[in-house]
């Protein structure tokens, strides 16, 4: 074959190349955008804000219990949480399996009602009554609305927070701190 042959060759199979390149990419990106769905629609719950009835509802709907997390408009980790892990959808079909979901904004002015079903403003829900002064912050809370665990700051990723979802179903929260329990499951899986 001489060398303008295998020019010619090549200049007709680069529209191929090209179209198989966009049609991989393509693929990648749909499968991409497959995996994460909008955390408003996916992952939060609608409520009127009475945190005591939410309990009602969550105990007939056999969840483990309630998840707050408190947050602020202006919240940089709030935003990646919900951009690189609330996002995805197996974070949200587990936590949503397990739990009614709300968020609680701390510098809001909304009239709650908490778990005690005394009303009072986000705000002060917030701060005194969890003393939450940072963001975001993961509030659990069982079907009595006692808080069994609090998760200050972001997770590093979407398995490390449904590893934190795990550790509140499971009970773990009642024998060792989530740090520990994740230590000794990076041990088991080493192993």
């Amino acid at each position: 074959m001489s060398s303008l042959s295998a020019v010619r060759l090549r200049g007709r199979a680069w529209p191929l190349v090209m179209a198989v390149t966009l049609g991989a990419a393509i693929l990648w990106f749909s499968v991409a955008l497959a995996a994460t769905r909008d955390p408003v629609q996916h992952f939060f719950d609608s409520t009127f804000g009475d945190f005591k009835e939410e309990l009602q509802t969550a105990k007939e709907a056999g969840k483990a219990g309630v998840l707050l997390m408190f947050e602020m408009d202006e919240c940089p980790f709030c935003q990646r949480m919900k951009s690189t892990v609330l996002n995805q959808s197996e974070v949200q079909d587990y936590f949503k399996e397990h739990f009614l979901i709300f968020p609680v904004d701390i510098e809001g002015d909304i009239e709650i009602t908490n778990f005690s079903g005394e009303a009072m403003k986000q705000k002060d829900f917030a701060l005194k009554s969890y003393r939450v002064r940072a963001t975001p912050v993961f509030a659990f809370f069982d079907l009595e609305g006692n808080l069994v665990a609090k998760y200050i700051g972001a997770t590093r990723d979407a398995d490390e927070f449904l590893l934190l979802g795990a550790y509140v179903v499971d009970g773990h929260y009642k024998d060792v701190s989530f740090q520990q329990y994740k230590r000794d499951r990076q041990k088991t899986s080493v192993q």
